[in-house]
């Protein structure tokens, strides 16, 4: 069997363009995903669940040997060490593992985009697709959708954290006004979260909006899970195919391949496969099939870190199994040349799906609108071998200053008379691999996070005395605060990622060298191949990106069927 379309990757947006591309019968699919299946009826409950915490630690979601290097040192005295980065391998990607934020970003990103040649990529050209894409079970009117695959909710009073509640309301008395709609017009203010949660109240992956019984019923629709794409065939400089790895190695002829392996993932198939930079590719003895430069560049995340403190017991979540990230603070760093919005603040009932994350609520900032980029190489042509991802974090000075503002904020946030009676110890937190190593589930771990549980609410006045020293190693929030430099070295050492890579494949006009697709998917330089994930972004939006990523899944699925 030949397929029309062989797409490579079932991640948030393969799984759309599955579902849409197989509406008409007359297109033969194949869907190829590296994970494992996830169907209505046969969800995990790690991920059913509309807490998050859990899925994206089970090492069957995710690309266990991928790491990378986040932040970046001014000098030799701050060694650079890779870290564990957790990337969805799970039918449905990021949507199956993910946080639920279902935000769009400020309609000025997208304007950005066609400014840097992503022709057709306005906001009026974008905002049709994201009202098809949901079904928002609050809000309506002209910026809403009302029949789409994804529903959209925020939580509502009953269910609200009273931490969240009481950050929201303390934000309020500073300047920063309570808003209802975090998709409503672009204006700073705090939000209760917009979410994709279903009716029954579990999480709704692409692999099962889209991809529904009926849809997956559909003869003209093959899904491959648990199996690879090592490499994309060419005919010269057609693509013809892929070979594909798994219980049965094989190799699947199409008429189109789509990439749609996400923005590591992505730059680095078409590496193996001999599109990317000439030099770097012949160096590892792949046939250069089109040489194009910005293949792996342009490398974006939005970098993180966050302020926490203890929680006392009537404050904590009353239910265990509810969405942590329930509110959000958006505000404006007024730092010249930065645009309306562009900082973040996730205020999150806790700060782990375990026990001593139950204790702690925090304020987990990023930089909304970031300008560090970095890269993605390949270590090797063997597949097997993840690429080299560094993120090069805070190398422009304005995300280094900004975050840092934030993390003052959010501090001086906490520690309002407001918050007084309401929180314990204020003090500074990061994702760091530490932090990392402790929340993996095991008997041990299970151990020393229990102990300290039990310590902190035993602790009484001594609880600052061991919250310094056994979770922030001497650091305390009131040391930051009262000295700039160790703050700005707090955060320069400390960043993280938020899990929103993208941009590595821009689309852009042929004659921009670093552009590696056109404004419809279509990769530079060969024929029958195109691009469709988050690494398609010439900049990052103001967004968690699963949302602008399905959105792209929808209008390229569109252009392909319209010939485009």
């Amino acid at each position: 069997m030949i397929a029309d379309h062989l797409i490579l990757g079932g991640g948030s947006a393969g799984c759309v363009l599955a579902a849409r591309l197989s509406e008409d019968p007359s297109r033969v699919v194949i869907l190829v995903e590296a994970g494992r299946d996830i169907a209505a009826g046969d969800i995990p409950d790690d991920v059913r669940s509309r807490y998050p915490g859990r899925a994206y630690l089970d090492t069957r979601n995710i690309w266990t040997s991928l790491t990378a290097l986040m932040g970046y040192s001014l000098s030799n005295t701050v060694p650079r060490a890779s870290r564990r980065y957790e990337q969805a391998k799970i039918l449905g990607g990021g949507s199956a593992i993910n946080a639920l934020m279902t935000n769009r970003g400020a309609p000025s990103d997208y304007a950005e985009w066609e400014a840097l040649g992503a022709s057709g990529w306005g906001w009026d050209d974008c905002l049709p697709y994201f009202r098809k894409l949901e079904t928002d079970r609050d809000f309506s009117g002209p910026l809403h959708g009302t029949d789409g695959p994804l529903m959209i909710r925020r939580i509502t009073d009953d269910r609200i954290s009273p931490f969240v509640d009481r950050v929201m309301k303390t934000l309020e008395m500073r300047g920063h006004p309570i808003r209802p709609d975090q998709n409503g017009p672009w204006e700073d203010g705090t939000f209760r979260g917009a979410v994709a949660v279903s009716d029954a109240g579990e999480r709704l992956p692409t692999s099962i909006a889209y991809l529904t019984p009926e849809v997956r019923r559909r003869p003209n629709l093959k899904i491959i899970t648990d199996s690879t794409a090592t490499r994309i065939l060419f005919d010269g400089t057609r693509a013809v195919g892929a070979e594909i790895t798994g219980d049965i190695p094989q190799t699947i002829t199409a008429r189109e391949v789509v990439v749609a392996s996400g923005a590591i993932h992505s730059p680095a198939l078409l590496m193996r496969s001999g599109i990317g930079p000439g030099a770097d590719l012949a160096a590892l003895g792949i046939h250069v099939v089109a040489s194009r430069p910005g293949i792996g560049r342009n490398l974006m995340e939005h970098p993180s870190i966050a302020v926490a403190t203890y929680l006392p017991p009537f404050m904590r979540v009353r239910d265990r199994a509810e969405h942590h990230e329930q509110a959000i603070w958006r505000f404006s760093s007024g730092l010249a040349g930065t645009p309306r919005g562009d900082m973040h603040a996730a205020i999150l009932s806790r700060s782990g799906w375990h026990s001593v994350g139950l204790r702690m609520g925090s304020l987990f900032f990023w930089v909304n609108k970031s300008y560090s980029r970095g890269f993605i190489t390949l270590a090797s042509p063997d597949p097997s071998v993840e690429p080299l991802v560094d993120f090069q974090m805070l190398t422009d000075e304005r995300d280094l200053e900004r975050l840092t503002m934030a993390l003052r904020a959010g501090a001086l946030a906490l520690l309002d008379p407001h918050m007084n009676g309401y929180r314990g110890t204020v003090f500074p937190s990061s994702y760091s691999p530490r932090v990392a190593k402790v929340a993996v589930p095991g008997k041990w771990n299970a151990f020393q996070r229990g102990m300290l549980s039990a310590m902190l609410d035993l602790a009484g006045p001594l609880r600052g005395a061991l919250v310094h020293s056994a979770v922030t190693l001497g650091i305390t929030m009131e040391g930051l605060l009262s000295d700039d430099a160790a703050l700005t070295e707090f955060v320069r050492r400390h960043v993280g990622g938020t899990w929103h890579p993208s941009g590595t494949c821009r689309m852009g006009p042929s004659a921009d060298p670093m552009a590696v697709t056109s404004a419809t998917g279509r990769v530079h330089g060969v024929q029958g191949l195109r691009v469709c994930d988050a690494s398609l972004m010439p900049s990052i939006p103001c967004a968690n990106t699963n949302i602008p990523t399905i959105m792209i899944a929808e209008r390229i699925a569109d252009f392909i069927r319209n010939g485009q």
